[in-house]
C-alpha cells in the first residue's frame, strides 16, 4: 500500500498541488455503456488496508484527513464544462475500490450497486487518500470497460477491457489536456 502511494508523496514533495487519476472500471450503473467516461465524484474504499495506517508524520498531513471532498468539486465542474464544449459524453459516479485481482461476481456487482457504487476497479483509492492527506486537489475519471450485475451474462476478458479503454482514451485525454491548460 505504501509503495503504491509513494509516487503521490514524491509529486507533492516536488510541488504538485493537483493530482489527476484514471482507471479502467466495471460499471454497474444501469445508465452506463461500455466506453463511457465516468467522472469520479466520490469513492467507497473496500481495500483491506489503508495507506495512512501506522505512524503519522504531521509534515505530510494530519492524522485524520477529511475525505468530504476527496474529488475536487471545482475540477469536476471544469471537466463538465469542457466535455459540454467538446460534445463528449461524460457520466458521474461513485467508484468502488477493491483489492482484486479478479473481475467481480454478479452478486458483488449487485452489492456494490446497492451500497452506492456506480463503477468498480482495483486502483485509485489509495492514491486519492494519500493525495487528500497531503492537501492536494484530485480529479478522477474511470473508463467503463465492461458492465456487470445479476442481469449481465457476458464475461469480460482482459483483452476486451483493454480494447474499451483504448477506444475511450482520446476523449479522456482531450478533457484532461484542456483542464491542465486552464489550471495553469
Amino acid at each position: 500500500m505504501k509503495a503504491m502511494s509513494f509516487p503521490v508523496r514524491v509529486m507533492k514533495a516536488i510541488g504538485v498541488d493537483t493530482l489527476f487519476v484514471s482507471n479502467a472500471a466495471g460499471g454497474m450503473n444501469k445508465e452506463f455503456r461500455v466506453g463511457d467516461i465516468m467522472i469520479i465524484t466520490d469513492h467507497i474504499n473496500l481495500f483491506p488496508e489503508n495507506p495512512l495506517r501506522g505512524k503519522n508524520f504531521e509534515e505530510l498531513g494530519p492524522r485524520f484527513p477529511a475525505m468530504t471532498e476527496a474529488y475536487s468539486h471545482d475540477l469536476v465542474r471544469m471537466a463538465d464544462e469542457i466535455a459540454a464544449e467538446k460534445n463528449i459524453r461524460v457520466m458521474h459516479g461513485v467508484y468502488v475500490g477493491t483489492a482484486g485481482p479478479t473481475f467481480e461476481t454478479p452478486a458483488e456487482y449487485e452489492y456494490f450497486r446497492v451500497i452506492g457504487g456506480d463503477a468498480v476497479g482495483m486502483s485509485t483509492v489509495p492514491e486519492v487518500i494519500v493525495a487528500n492527506h497531503a492537501g492536494m486537489k484530485v480529479f478522477g475519471v474511470s473508463v467503463i470497460t465492461d458492465l456487470g450485475g445479476k442481469d449481465i451474462t457476458e464475461v469480460p476478458t482482459h483483452e476486451e477491457v483493454q480494447k474499451a479503454a483504448v477506444k475511450a482514451q482520446p476523449f479522456m485525454t482531450e478533457i484532461m489536456k484542456e483542464m491542465v491548460a486552464r489550471i495553469k
